[in-house]
């Protein structure tokens, strides 16, 4: 019986330094003021469309006319296009179509890139609007433009924009006449400039590189016109654009047969645009 009482004490002993521990360890995670850690909220996005499913049969046709012409057999394959090779296709995928008519081949890609920020601080969107940025930049639109801001009425054409606007006409035209050839017979010959139409006393200037408006959240359009040696011209028009932590890019490109046909700008613009936006829908879905 003399034993009780000490066990006893022991036991409420034993209780009160663990009360005592744990209303410590509350009282420290529950000070006032303490750090609090928030996290940027996720993308909008967290899949990616079927690439080589994204684009109507009808649209591929239209932007291929040479696959028309192609038996079923070859046709079938030739519209189900060629998928990029991708190491994550959770984050990036593409694909590339091909067909070749009598007056000239017309090639297209698309490419679908999912951004993820791993920076807790960071949102996808921020991080995806970063890269779209650098992008754009790369892409050295003319008439001084800023990203995210479209080029005004009357803004100096690539023509006044000093050494970087001359650097530009020998690669980056907007009309159907221009050349990569940057001696001045090449423009002579053909009455104009990279800044000015291929039709007499028009302006092409809407034709130029330039802001995209309407189209996700940003968008921009490259217009490049290459040349090697005695080959036929090649243009390709690209149309990049962002919607939330996705960033879409368009490549449509056409090479004449003949060596001194010019591709179409406007033409292979306003398909390159159009298709740009019918994505920018699927994405949407």
């Amino acid at each position: 019986m003399a034993y009780v009482p000490g066990v006893a004490l022991l036991a409420a002993l034993a209780v009160g330094c663990s009360a005592g521990s744990d209303g410590s360890a509350t009282d420290a995670d529950s000070k006032p003021g303490g750090p609090t850690v928030t996290t940027a909220p996720p993308g909008k996005y967290r899949t990616l469309p079927a690439p080589c499913r994204a684009v109507p049969a009808s649209t591929l046709k239209d932007l291929l006319p040479g696959v028309a012409e192609l038996p079923r057999q070859q046709q079938e394959k030739a519209l189900r296009g060629s998928p990029t090779i991708t190491y994550d296709t959770d984050r990036k995928v593409g694909c590339s179509w091909k067909a070749d008519a009598p007056d000239s081949s017309r090639n297209l890609s698309i490419d679908f890139e999912r951004v993820v920020s791993y920076d807790p601080l960071v949102s996808d969107d921020d991080r995806a609007r970063s890269l779209y940025v650098k992008k754009e930049n790369a892409a050295e639109l003319p008439g001084g433009t800023t990203p995210g801001t479209a080029p005004e009425k009357g803004a100096p054409t690539s023509e006044g924009g000093g050494e970087k606007g001359q650097e530009k006409e020998t690669g980056k035209s907007g009309d159907g006449k221009g050349s990569a050839d940057p001696s001045p017979s090449a423009s002579d010959s053909a009455g104009t400039s990279s800044g000015t139409s291929g039709t007499p006393g028009g302006s092409d200037e809407d034709l130029r590189p330039r802001v995209v408006g309407g189209l996700g959240d940003a968008a921009f359009l490259d217009d490049l016109l290459t040349r090697a040696g005695s080959t036929a011209q090649h243009r390709t028009v690209s149309v990049v654009f962002r919607t939330s932590n996705v960033i879409v890019t368009v490549r449509y490109g056409e090479q004449p047969a003949l060596v001194t046909k010019v591709p179409d700008s406007k033409e292979l613009q306003d398909k390159a645009q159009a298709l740009a936006r019918k994505l920018a829908e699927v994405i949407s879905e």
